[in-house]
């Protein structure tokens, strides 16, 4: 049986009693504190002042608000103040970057502090604002502060070469191209996928530069060499031309244009879109290819051949992207080709062969190289024997223009059923170029 305490009502419970002595002590705080002398309260001024916001204005600096974590005081030697400076980054990109330098003049330690490393990296969730009171005119000032950061400034032993520390550590921060492309190789190869390695190997083939061992042996032995003058006529020929690489003494249209020499080895497999189509059974659109190519998408379905099939959609392909190249750099249908994405492989051989990278415009003699590699293509493409009128509208020139163009690579034109066909017979013979005398 467990024993039951009886409780008394009128017995005051312990909670009554803490409520109680708590109800003392505050009012004997209240009779403290109105006994307080007048001098010893703290009297409050109020001023009623009219707020100005001044706007951040990019052509001026802002005010600086920065504290010396180590409890310096620059206001303590007021006959020989510290100098401050302000650094701003030189880039573009980085052009917000500030850092403050607070030198003592006799003190061998300086005060730095930035506003992006250290503390002012750390996440900010508000906005800083500096007010000025004007007592005078009852204006209350508020500016922003400089990129909305507190500077903390850090000491730090000033020597003789910190400069040029700083300076060596700024030009290694800042890669040179060559080096950043060797990185971006060794994490290519290191992280990189199968198409991304072999993609680099390709890229790296191409722009592979001369042995300067096996230059200097080349050039030696190129002085015993004779010079063949005919040789070098031809050559001189061929450069004022102005036409892609052939052959002379080819004994077969095919031999005296190579394709190979106009598309190289390593660009092949960037050009198989069409073909890539055509495995997976998917419609070629011929809305977003030109009026030449649209017009012979049909002559794939009839080729068994999967090698020749497969040679004419990646020529297709390249003559899409040498007009679309053409239309680029065109005022009148940039629209229609800016959103074309040319594969960097081909846009850099695009470049170096009809562009310059300092101009937005082609040349006259770029454009008539451009026109003449197309011309070559369409030859291929239709068996050397092409009509004209397709391509001329691709390339938005004239049919007599285009015409000189074909003679100039060696072609001659027949009608067939009273169509104008342009065919190159072997071995390839360039019209004469005959000088006019002047007239005395």
């Amino acid at each position: 049986m467990e024993a039951c305490t009886e409780h008394d009502p009128l017995s005051p419970s312990k909670s009554t009693i803490k409520k109680t002595k708590k109800r003392k002590r505050e009012k004997q705080h209240k009779e403290a504190g109105a006994e307080e002398p007048a001098e010893l309260q703290e009297t409050v001024e109020t001023v009623k002042a009219k707020v100005q916001v001044i706007p951040d204005d990019p052509n001026k600096i802002a005010p600086i608000v920065s504290y010396f974590s180590s409890g310096y005081d620059p206001c303590k030697n007021r006959n020989n103040p510290p100098s401050v400076k302000v650094f701003r980054n030189k880039s573009e990109r980085k052009a917000n970057r500030l850092q403050v330098v607070v030198k003592p003049s006799d003190s061998n330690v300086e005060f730095a502090g930035t506003n992006y490393s250290g503390e002012a990296a750390a996440a900010q969730l508000c906005r800083y604002s500096l007010g000025v009171l004007d007592k005078e005119t009852q204006t209350l000032k508020i500016i922003p502060i400089a990129a909305n950061k507190i500077f903390r400034l850090e000491p730090k032993v000033r020597t003789s070469d910190c400069s040029d520390k700083k300076a060596s550590s700024s030009a290694k921060s800042e890669l040179s191209r060559a080096d950043k492309e060797e990185k971006m190789n060794e994490l290519t190869s290191l992280y990189g996928s199968k198409k991304s390695i072999k993609q680099d190997k390709i890229r790296k083939e191409l722009n592979k530069e001369v042995d300067p061992a096996s230059q200097k042996t080349l050039d030696e032995r190129m002085k015993e060499v004779s010079i063949d003058k005919v040789a070098l006529e031809s050559t001189s020929a061929h450069v004022a031309r102005n036409i892609p690489p052939h052959d002379l003494s080819a004994a077969t249209p095919q031999e005296a244009y190579p394709l190979d020499k106009i598309i190289l080895r390593g660009e092949w497999e960037f050009l198989e879109d069409i073909y890539k189509l055509l495995q997976e059974g998917a419609e070629v659109s011929t809305d977003t290819y030109p009026t030449f190519v649209s017009n012979r998408l049909h002559k794939l379905q009839d080729i068994q051949d999967e090698v020749e099939k497969k040679t004419l959609c990646c020529v297709f392909s390249f003559i899409n992207h040498l007009i679309k190249f053409n239309d680029q750099f065109s005022m009148d249908r940039f629209s229609s080709a800016k959103h074309h994405k040319i594969p960097p492989i081909l846009r850099r051989k695009f470049t170096t062969l009809f562009a310059d990278s300092e101009s937005k415009r082609l040349t006259a003699d770029q454009i008539n190289l451009l026109t003449s590699y197309v011309l070559v293509l369409t030859l291929h493409a239709d068996g050397f024997r092409t009509d004209p009128s397709d391509i001329a509208k691709d390339l938005r020139t004239s049919p007599v223009d285009l015409r000189r163009h074909f003679e100039n690579l060696g072609c001659k034109f027949s009608r067939e059923k009273g169509t104008l066909l342009a065919t190159l017979p072997v071995p390839i013979q360039f019209p004469i170029t005959e000088k006019r005398r002047r007239r005395r």
